[in-house]
């Protein structure tokens, strides 16, 4: 069974709460959103495997630890998950990097997908998919399907804001899936979009509306 945590680090909520304010723009709110991703990135790899190394230092040879194996995959879900891949490379710049690309239809609130290239290795690889809002939950469950396919060795979601719909959602869909949240909102209103939440995350990223 996988775990959720909904982060209440104070440097998470209070970069959060700018995040959310109406007046932030576009460049404050990429920055934010990578900063984010870095703090939540931080807790969600702290249970990777460890090996034992040689290492020289100036003094002498010693015993350390490495990550074991091939390490990571980031997924993010086009386009807001994108605004989450810098923040993600900070802390583990060696880790592959794949795309899933999904619209939502406007009528059904159901993904439909357009784009999925994931790194060769995939399966030999912890794979994070990250997306800042998970609102209805389908493209994340969607997501996560085709990247079961492949067979990695464990998938982790790393996400922003949620819906408690779209959590319900995704533990249901993938209960086998850990979950990392910095905050679930209260609900989602008539449209799919989360409330209070902060808006449409890849207009606000990207600088479409």
């Amino acid at each position: 069974m996988g775990k959720i945590l909904v982060m209440d680090h104070p440097l998470i909520q209070h970069k959060l709460s700018i995040l959310r304010d109406v007046a932030t723009g576009s460049k404050e709110f990429r920055t934010l959103i990578s900063e984010i991703a870095t703090l939540i990135c931080y807790e969600a790899t702290r249970d990777l495997p460890l090996a034992e190394i040689d290492v020289q230092t100036p003094i002498c040879t010693t015993k350390a630890k490495a990550i074991a194996g091939k390490k990571l995959a980031v997924v993010p879900i086009l386009r807001a998950g994108l605004g989450m891949v810098d923040g993600m490379l900070a802390l583990v710049p060696s880790a592959r990097v794949g795309h899933i690309g999904l619209d939502r239809d406007p009528d059904t609130l159901m993904p439909v997908e357009y784009y999925c290239k994931l790194p060769a290795d995939i399966e030999e690889r912890e794979v994070f998919v990250v997306d800042p809002m998970l609102a209805t939950g389908g493209s994340a469950i969607d997501a996560i399907a085709q990247i079961k396919k492949r067979g990695p060795k464990h998938i982790k979601f790393l996400g922003i804001i949620a819906a408690p719909e779209g959590l319900n959602a995704l533990k249901e869909a993938h209960p086998d899936v850990d979950i990392y949240l910095a905050a679930l909102d209260e609900k989602l209103n008539d449209h799919g979009y989360i409330v209070p939440g902060l808006g449409d995350a890849g207009d606000r990223i990207f600088g479409t509306k």
